[in-house]
């Protein structure tokens, strides 16, 4: 659906959208898991990405999405037209905030450098803790844990398996 809207002073859209979806998503026992808001060619996309407990199913996403795109009419906080999507942030999610890898603890994850470093630059391992910008990860077929400053990395994303080195 698209909408015109007027965007209103006082934090970039994300954390605007942010801070109106999480009241929702709390009432809905979901986890918001990110907003993006990014332009595809010519066409601005609003998404909603939702989680919970056994993953998210299209009734949850339109749970949400209609009494959403209600608060969104109302509060009235992008000033383009754009599309309004909900889903899930899938498999092979990416981390970035801080909630997102403090719930993932005990996961695999992958994990891509920037640079290399002692002669990788991507690998899978075990995310043993997350502590202001740095996690600890047990590498695969590693004994020892490997801290990895999130600032050395172009992602780290919850391991799927598939693909591995594609991107």
């Amino acid at each position: 659906m698209e909408n015109k809207k007027n965007k209103k002073s006082g934090g970039s859209t994300v954390e605007i959208v942010r801070e109106l979806a999480q009241p929702l998503c709390d009432e809905l026992g979901l986890f918001l898991w990110d907003v993006r808001f990014e332009k595809e060619g010519t066409t601005w996309y609003l998404k909603v990405l939702i989680d919970k407990d056994g993953g998210v199913d299209m009734d949850d996403c339109e749970a949400f999405s209609r009494p959403f795109n209600t608060i969104l009419d109302e509060e009235d906080p992008i000033s383009q037209s754009y599309v309004f999507e909900v889903g899930s942030p899938g498999l092979a999610r990416e981390l970035k905030r801080p909630e997102h890898f403090e719930c993932c603890i005990g996961d695999e994850l992958r994990v891509r450098l920037i640079r290399e470093k002692d002669g990788e630059k991507e690998f899978i391992g075990e995310l043993l803790s997350y502590e202001k910008g740095k996690i600890t990860v047990m590498k695969r077929g590693e004994e020892a844990p490997t801290d990895v400053e999130l600032s050395e990395c172009a992602f780290v994303k919850l391991c799927d398996d598939e693909g591995l080195f594609d991107e």
